[in-house]
């Protein structure tokens, strides 16, 4: 078998221990994640056999610390931290009050998708986006007997929308920076494309949301408890840094749960340690992953996508679907689609040049793509957060991301119809 299929081969193990057992079995709660990813985890391990065991150990282990993967689990941590708090003080159930008030009957889907379309344009991050808004739909999705995996699917489609437009996303300066192009004109071929999916995806949620109605009956809202939230959305849309984000959050559950009479200093401790325990299995699942493709990066799997990409490519057309399938697989292979526009994005620019494809529309179908497939792999940051945030399986939420879906979908339609045609 070819080096770079074998170098690849952990993937497929996952997909299959866990996807396709998963599905024959009829029930995604029959193989724990967790095992799936021990299992290829162990098989990656044991079939590079180019390095000594010792030092394919420290690479996977290298993987699994690297400062992408501690930043994430130290962001779990927090949030963790944070959404136990504030649950336990009845946060939560307030700020669902709340919104249940403030939204229009029959606009909840509709109005949860806007307002993660706005807040991730402003943040410039997906995973913010998750972290603030996850808790809420989870609890509309109690209250109103709504599927919390669509609730919290809409949540996770429009915390894209902002992580592909946003000026200040680290994919959007990635693929500016790779592409040698400006971020405003980037900003204007990828407005083209997202603003068309969000406007359908937005039709579809008013259309299929016409049934799920807010409550008669909304219980009073304690505008106290819900501070904690409005200030956690509000350093999010300022720019501030998503961990000093849910720091501040964290400090002002304990002083507003003590003050309320919510819990004392150690039940506020308590519930904080609860939270952090509770997101132990996605921190298992992040450095396992970690591992297991830094050991695939290792053996030269990426590589070998690389070139099996790229060796065919003939005409703008081709060479725009090359972008997009390289950078998707690349993804899919990181899990990290900041990564993956890094990876690829020196290749990119030179497939680019020698084509005639314009860098802008390059830097858009870099991000754009590598977007798409970050929002539906189970085993990425933002719907590992969204589930652990909702304690629902990731696998459930997928289904419902209509937007990342239609994106997808408009994204080779555009490709092949070339357009925007000022930039084709």
């Amino acid at each position: 078998m070819n080096n770079g299929l074998i170098a690849l081969s952990p993937l497929v193990v996952f997909m299959v221990l866990y996807l396709v057992t998963s599905m024959i079995a009829g029930d995604f709660y029959k193989v724990p994640i967790t095992v799936a990813f021990m299992l290829s985890s162990v098989y990656a391990i044991s079939i590079f056999r180019q390095q000594p065991l010792k030092q394919r150990i420290e690479t996977f282990s290298r993987g699994a610390g690297n400062s992408q993967m501690m930043l994430m689990i130290w962001i779990f941590v927090l949030a963790g931290a944070f959404a136990s708090a504030a649950k336990a003080m009845g946060s939560i159930d307030s700020t669902v009050n709340l919104t249940l008030a403030l939204l229009p009957s029959n606009m909840i889907l509709a109005g949860l998708f806007i307002a993660a379309c706005f807040i991730s344009v402003s943040v410039g991050t997906s995973v913010g986006t998750i972290v603030a808004l996850t808790p809420i739909a989870a609890g509309i999705s109690s209250t109103t007997g709504a599927s919390t995996e669509l609730l919290v699917a809409v949540i996770v489609g429009g915390s894209f929308f902002g992580d592909n437009l946003s000026f200040i996303s680290d994919t959007t300066i990635a693929a500016t920076q790779t592409q040698q192009c400006k971020m405003s004109d980037k900003f204007r071929v990828n407005s083209m494309l997202v603003v068309p999916a969000a406007v359908i995806v937005l039709i579809t949620y008013l259309f299929i949301g016409k049934d799920i109605s807010s409550p008669q009956h909304i219980p009073e809202v304690s505008y106290m408890k819900v501070i904690p939230y409005l200030v956690v959305l509000l350093a999010a849309v300022l720019g501030m840094n998503v961990m000093a984000v849910l720091t501040l959050g964290i400090v002002l559950t304990g002083i507003i749960g003590i003050v309320a009479g919510a819990y004392d200093m150690f039940g506020w401790f308590g519930a904080m340690g609860e939270g952090i325990i509770g997101m132990g299995e996605l921190i298992i699942i992040t450095m396992m992953a970690g591992g297991m493709l830094e050991l695939i990066k290792e053996a030269g799997g990426i590589d070998y996508l690389v070139d099996k990409m790229t060796h065919r490519i003939s005409g703008k057309r081709g060479a725009e679907l090359s972008i997009g399938a390289l950078v998707s697989l690349v993804d899919v292979c990181t899990a990290n689609n900041t990564v993956a526009i890094l990876t690829v994005g020196g290749l990119v620019k030179r497939i680019g040049d020698r084509f005639g494809v314009d860098n802008r529309k390059c830097a858009s179908i870099l991000d754009t793509f590598s977007c798409v497939a970050q929002s539906l792999i189970p085993y990425g940051a933002q719907l590992l957060m969204a589930s652990g945030l909702a304690y629902i399986n990731p696998v459930g939420i997928m289904p419902y991301l209509y937007y990342p879906i239609v994106l997808g979908i408009l994204a080779v339609i555009f490709i092949i119809l070339r357009l925007p045609r000022k930039y084709s």
